[in-house]
């Protein structure tokens, strides 16, 4: 049942998005107000998905690094640098967002104003940004398994940064394509 639900939301998101987009090849490619909502939109899937995302990661990390900080407080240095690790998805969403605001005049003073081919491409950065952004929810989960590992040997903190940081790789790849688009489009 559950997976049909997500199919039936999948396949709507899908539709949505194929009807913006057969709306923008028929545009003009004159940048005006109009196609900033777009951008707007761009902005919250990117900060909306990476944000909720690492608070998820975080609250995974946080509930190991309480249990652990409770019999061991002077382990808590160590512990906190495991635990915000997670965070980090949500900065690449934000400065996704802002990097888009400025690409169209949102942020500056100046008039806003977007081309359609920009304004979906926001909303695809964002995407693309915001997904590579959950990736904060398994870093959360690496977390807590080397805060729980930290918590046995504190000697082990080091290797337990390592492996934390790996799941973040994904997401700068989706920052990384983010940044490459917005120059494409002449957002930056």
């Amino acid at each position: 049942m559950k997976i049909k639900r997500k199919a039936a939301l999948v396949g709507l998101f899908v539709a949505l998005t194929f009807l913006l987009c057969a709306s923008v090849v028929n545009a003009q490619e004159e940048a005006t107000e109009e196609h900033v909502p777009l951008v707007i939109f761009g902005c919250v899937l990117a900060i909306g998905i990476a944000g909720v995302s690492s608070a998820i990661g975080l609250s995974l990390a946080g509930s190991s690094a309480i249990a652990v900080t409770a019999e061991k407080p002077n382990l808590f240095g160590k512990l906190l640098v495991l635990q915000v690790l997670p965070m980090t998805q949500s900065v690449y969403g934000l400065l996704t967002a802002i990097l888009l605001m400025m690409g169209v005049g949102l942020l500056g003073g100046v008039n806003p104003a977007a081309t359609p081919l920009q304004g979906m491409g926001a909303i695809w950065i964002g995407l693309a940004v915001g997904l590579t952004g959950i990736s904060a929810i398994n870093q959360g989960m690496v977390a807590s398994s080397s805060i729980s590992a930290v918590g046995r040997n504190p000697d082990v903190a080091a290797r337990g940064i390592i492996f934390t940081v790996m799941p973040e790789t994904i997401a700068i790849f989706g920052l990384l394509v983010g940044i490459l688009l917005m120059t494409g489009l002449g957002l930056l």
